[in-house]
C-alpha cells in the first residue's frame, strides 16, 4: 500500500482491522471507537451511511457488527484518499464506499431517506477567529465548524434518514440542548443518550445521542460510562468496547 508524506498504517481492535493515519491530516480518536459501539446498527438487510468520515474509521467499525452496504461521506480530499485506501487495505471495497462530497450539497446517488442508520462524529467546535482555530488546515476543519455547522450536520442526517431510521452522534456535553433542538426541528427524536466520563470523579466530556425519524418522544438516559481507572487503566466498560467491536 502506498504511503505518503507521514502517513502510517496502524492497526485497530485486536490487529484485525488496519488503517491509514497521519499525525498532520487525521488520526481518530476514541470518540469514534464509542460511537460506533454505541450506535444501532442493522446486520443483515439495510444501508448505513457515515457523514465526516475522516478516513473511514466508522464504517470500517461497523463492518464488524453488519453484513450490509456501508457508506462514508468526507469533504477533505486527502481524508477521502486515505480513507479509500484504507477500504482496499482491508479488502472491504465490496462493502464500504466512500464519496468525497459536502454534506451541504449531497450527490444524487446518495438517496434521500432510505438509511436505516446513519453515524457522524462531526466537528465540535463553533468556528472562532482565524487566528484562534488551529494552524492545521486539515485539524481546523475536523474540529471547527467551517465546512458545516451543527445544524447542516443533523439536517443531511435527517434528509438521508428514512421514516423509523436512526441517527447516531458523538459530540460535547455542552451542546446537548442545541442538539437536542436542532434534533426536533429536523423530525429526529431523541431516544438514547449516554454520558461518557475521562474518570469518576471528573465532568462529562463526550456525549452519545441517538434519535428516531419521526419517532415518538420516549428519551431513555443511559447510566454513565466511565473510560479510566483511577490508575489509568481502561475500565472494564472501555475494555468491553475493544471486546464487542
Amino acid at each position: 500500500m502506498q504511503l505518503n508524506d507521514d502517513e502510517r498504517i496502524d492497526y485497530v481492535i485486536q490487529d484485525e482491522l488496519q488503517i491509514i493515519q497521519s499525525p498532520t491530516v487525521f488520526s481518530f480518536s476514541l470518540d469514534a471507537l464509542l460511537l460506533a459501539s454505541f450506535a444501532w446498527v442493522p446486520i443483515k438487510r439495510g444501508k448505513i451511511i457515515d457523514l465526516c468520515t475522516g478516513n473511514g474509521i466508522i464504517p470500517l467499525l461497523l463492518s464488524r457488527q453488519s453484513e450490509i452496504s456501508i457508506e462514508g461521506v468526507e469533504i477533505q480530499e486527502r481524508l477521502y484518499d486515505m480513507g479509500t485506501r484504507s477500504v482496499v487495505l482491508n479488502q472491504l471495497e465490496n462493502q464500504i464506499a466512500l464519496h468525497r462530497a459536502d454534506l451541504r450539497d449531497l450527490p444524487i446517488e446518495l438517496k434521500r431517506e432510505s438509511y436505516d442508520a446513519v453515524t457522524c462524529n462531526p466537528p465540535y467546535f463553533k468556528s472562532k477567529r482565524n487566528e484562534q482555530r488551529n494552524l492545521n488546515e486539515h485539524l481546523t476543519i475536523a474540529r471547527h465548524e467551517v465546512m458545516c455547522t451543527l445544524e447542516d450536520v443533523i439536517q443531511s442526517c435527517s434528509s438521508l434518514a428514512k421514516q423509523g431510521g436512526k441517527v447516531s452522534l458523538v459530540h460535547r456535553p455542552e451542546r446537548l440542548l442545541d442538539i437536542m433542538t436542532l434534533m426536533r426541528k429536523y423530525r429526529i427524536e431523541p431516544k438514547r443518550m449516554q454520558l461518557v466520563y475521562p474518570k469518576a470523579g471528573k465532568e462529562a466530556n463526550t456525549l452519545l445521542i441517538e434519535g428516531i425519524k419521526d419517532g415518538k418522544p420516549d428519551l431513555k438516559v443511559l447510566p454513565p460510562f466511565t473510560v479510566y481507572n483511577g490508575d489509568n487503566t481502561y475500565t472494564d466498560e472501555m475494555r468491553a468496547v475493544y471486546e464487542e467491536l
